[in-house]
């Protein structure tokens, strides 16, 4: 293990080469801090794996941008994004969790026990690693519509759908995703918009006709999202219309909540060379379990979940991959 001691990484900022910091021994490390990392962290501290858990750049995942959470088990009066995630974090220290700032810069799955790179100079061995690194919303990438985040502007309906019941609200995108997130929307929205940037929806067939036969969806085909409008909150949205080249027309709408529902990106580059992926990137697993190709990296939380992508079903799969993790070095012994 001497090349963790030798190594130097070269820093071209200032040319001063970092010298990488003595290897440290780990029975589990966990990746990512969200709810799956911090549950697989209380499971694996309560089972005496003495978990590390390296936090990432956003720490505590993505519902640290989310305001309140109402459909998580145990706050009967809501609880808002950020305060959640502190909640877990002390649970996770409560049993012992060393938990480090810092961001996974390489890994070496070849062999056991597994090499993990933190900030390109901290070197981990690890026995056990479980991957939470979640998947990233894709937006349309508006300076309004950063501005807005939190305040009528959402990647998920089904976790804030719930505050715009009998509003106005507007889904942008034209796959089975914004399908379904219009349709569970229209069950709560007075009016619901569906912006389409192409003359045709991507989705199935059943959903097409489902949304085209919702009454209170309305579908506007062949618009583009120009700006989201407000004050403090969003209270309209201007769209371009497409009338056939080089026509176009501007079109506002006011609505109280924009829903963007046009994909997720798996953050699961760092780990391809060694983990199986779909097409997408989000990682497989052996069904039933939180298991991947490679004995003794498990995964857990939105990095391989396509479907549910909810803070609950997070927490689930985090428990299932420190569960995972325990029986494996169990069967080593």
């Amino acid at each position: 293990m001497s090349f963790f001691k030798t190594l130097s990484v070269d820093d071209s900022n200032d040319n001063k080469s970092v010298e990488m910091e003595a290897a440290e021994n780990v029975k589990c490390l966990i990746i990512g801090s969200g709810p799956a990392g911090y549950t697989a962290a209380i499971y694996a501290a309560r089972a005496n794996l003495n978990p590390v858990v390296i936090q990432g750049m956003e720490a505590g995942g993505q519902l640290t941008t989310t305001t309140e959470v109402e459909n998580f088990p145990g706050y009967p009066e809501g609880v808002t994004g950020p305060v959640m995630m502190e909640d877990l974090k002390k649970q996770a220290e409560r049993f012992g969790t060393d938990i480090r700032w810092g961001e996974v810069t390489s890994v070496d799955f070849s062999k056991r026990p597994f090499n993990v790179v933190v900030d390109n100079k901290k070197p981990f061995i690890a026995e056990t690693v479980i991957i939470a690194t979640g998947a990233t919303a894709k937006y349309l990438g508006l300076e309004s519509e950063e501005r807005y985040k939190g305040a009528g502007v959402s990647a998920c309906a089904t976790c804030d759908g719930f505050f715009y019941k009998d509003m106005n609200v507007a889904v942008v995108g034209g796959g089975d995703t914004a399908a379904e997130e219009a349709s569970y929307l229209a069950s709560l929205a007075k009016k619901v918009y569906l912006i389409v940037r192409k003359p045709y929806m991507r989705a199935s067939k059943a959903m097409i006709k489902r949304v085209e036969n919702t009454p209170n969806i309305e579908i506007l085909y062949e618009h583009n999202t120009k700006e989201i409008t407000g004050t403090n909150v969003v209270t309209g949205a201007t769209l371009i219309k497409r009338k056939g080249q080089p026509d176009e027309e501007e079109v506002k709408i006011a609505i109280d909540g924009f829903f963007v529902a046009i994909g997720h990106k798996p953050n699961s580059d760092l780990f391809k060379d060694y983990i199986e992926t779909d097409e997408v990137g989000y990682i497989k697993t052996i069904p039933g379990t939180s298991k991947t190709n490679v004995e003794g990296v498990f995964a857990a939380g939105d990095i391989q979940d396509s479907t549910y992508r909810q803070a609950i079903t997070a927490a689930g799969s985090g428990c299932m991959a420190a569960l995972d993790a325990e029986r494996f070095l169990g069967e080593q012994e």
